[in-house]
């Protein structure tokens, strides 16, 4: 089992950037695939980028591809969304989670298959 602790949210203006981090703890976490989902207020929880035990293989919802990154250092037990050109809509709670299992690339978007879930950050972006 491995427990996920999220942090970097918080307030910022339009056009501008965070990084968000997520801590793992528990066992090891180069064993488990790294996703980051977000959840706005009346909405259902969406898929944002992910990224495989090694970190060589990354994958983005249409919605970020070339504003936000995805990276980990398995070293440090971390996994990273940097953000960048924030728009209002990216306004949500973002959470990492972790799946331990081997997947292709195009199946890291599928929220059904992460196990564990950290307890989200706050991002708001305003206009």
């Amino acid at each position: 089992q491995v427990q996920l602790v999220e942090s970097g949210g918080g307030l910022v203006q339009e056009g501008g950037s965070l990084r968000l981090s997520c801590a793992a703890s528990g066992r090891t976490f180069s064993s488990y695939a790294m996703g980051w989902f977000r959840q706005a207020p009346g909405k259902e929880r969406e898929f944002v980028g992910g990224i495989s035990r090694t970190g060589a293989r990354t994958y983005y919802a249409d919605s970020v591809k070339g504003r936000f990154t995805i990276s980990r250092d398995n070293a440090k037990n971390t996994v990273y969304l940097q953000m960048s050109t924030l728009k209002p809509e990216d306004t949500a709670v973002y959470y990492c989670a972790a799946d331990p299992r081997f997947r292709p690339t195009q199946d890291m978007g599928n929220i059904s298959l992460y196990e564990y879930w950290g307890q989200g950050t706050q991002v708001t972006v305003s206009s």
